[in-house]
């Protein structure tokens, strides 16, 4: 049985991997402006490309009457609309497998009694809460299909925000099966902080990203001479500015890295009072941090290239992952 527990978690740190893989694509999708290139959602059928000249001529006729090919990319050809059509199809068939990839294991593991069936109601959760997400991608598709150039930066910051939500809960059910300790304290504050504080950074990204925001104030540490951005506040109210004003958007960004790069540092420190795997997860925190803000400040400098911009993404996502582990490293540590 303990076997089986462990295959069981496993199998769901391979559905958090598809997750990051999915999180990837989908930032490298944003990137290269490609998530507008599919105009319909057909969750059964959609699943098969374009498979003959015909096809791809109809695909790309639907393509032609939307706000982003009129104002951005007239002219483009079919080879062109092939390369970004691509990156979407990939996008949205990695949701597909990923559904499969844990529903019928799940029916596997649950029928040969590895997954205790007081936990199949969250498993049954999650896998609500992921085709939930296939409806919150396509919500968000639709907001850049009939007067936008692109997706709107909230439904964005959602989209991404549900992807974590099941990165997280996914991870550490993962450790659960994997790890099974029992002896268990109340969490520390400052981890489930980490945690949270990171996901927050993360929407904070997002509506970076979705602003075009890191193409502007390509300089650190100060903002073009700034240290403040330019006419922050010039939209009424003045609140929606934190929202929809390139300029804020990228200073909270950045400030919300300087706050993570604090919090890390206080949970290395914190964590060298422990040995075992809260001393490696506290290291790898650490660790994880420093390159990304440094990833982060070189892909600023550069105007974010999308391959930087993607790794960055990534990285991101690979924090969190790191702050869950310890996070949960310190529920079970041994004092």
């Amino acid at each position: 049985m303990q076997a089986s527990r462990k295959a069981v978690g496993v199998w769901l740190l391979a559905i958090a991997v598809i997750i990051l893989a999915m999180v990837t694509i989908g930032g490298l999708t944003r990137i290269t402006g490609s998530g507008l290139s599919i105009t319909e959602w057909d969750p059964i059928m959609g699943a098969i490309p374009p498979l003959n000249d015909a096809q791809w001529a109809d695909a790309f006729a639907k393509y032609q009457k939307i706000p982003q090919y009129i104002l951005e990319n007239r002219g483009m050809s079919l080879e062109a609309f092939k390369g970004i059509f691509w990156w979407e199809w990939t996008h949205r068939f990695l949701g597909r497998f990923l559904g499969v990839a844990f529903f019928v294991p799940f029916l596997w593991f649950a029928w040969k009694g590895a997954i205790r069936k007081s936990d199949w109601p969250r498993m049954l959760l999650l896998f609500v809460l992921g085709g939930l997400q296939g409806f919150i991608g396509w919500w968000m598709v639709q907001s850049g299909l009939e007067t936008r150039v692109s997706v709107s930066q909230y439904r964005l910051a959602i989209h991404l925000g549900a992807a974590l939500l099941l990165l997280i809960a996914i991870l550490w059910i993962a450790l659960e099966y994997l790890r099974d300790l029992k002896s268990a304290y109340k969490p520390a504050g400052r981890t489930i902080g980490f945690v949270a504080l990171i996901y927050v950074q993360m929407l904070l990204g997002a509506l970076v990203a979705g602003l075009h925001a890191g193409l502007i104030y390509n300089t650190w540490p100060d903002m073009n001479g700034r240290v403040f951005p330019e006419d922050p506040f010039f939209s009424k109210p003045w609140w929606i500015n934190f929202f929809e004003n390139p300029g804020l958007a990228q200073f909270d960004h950045r400030i919300g890295a300087y706050i993570v790069a604090g919090f890390a540092a206080w949970i290395f420190a914190g964590g060298m009072r422990f040995g075992g795997y809260v001393k490696k997860s506290a290291k790898l925190v650490a660790a994880i941090t420093a390159f990304q803000i440094g990833l982060g400040i070189f892909t600023l400098l550069l105007q974010a290239p999308e391959e930087l911009a993607a790794l960055h993404q990534v990285t991101a996502a690979a924090l969190l992952c790191a702050a869950v582990w310890h996070a949960y490293e310190m529920r079970h540590r041994v004092s």
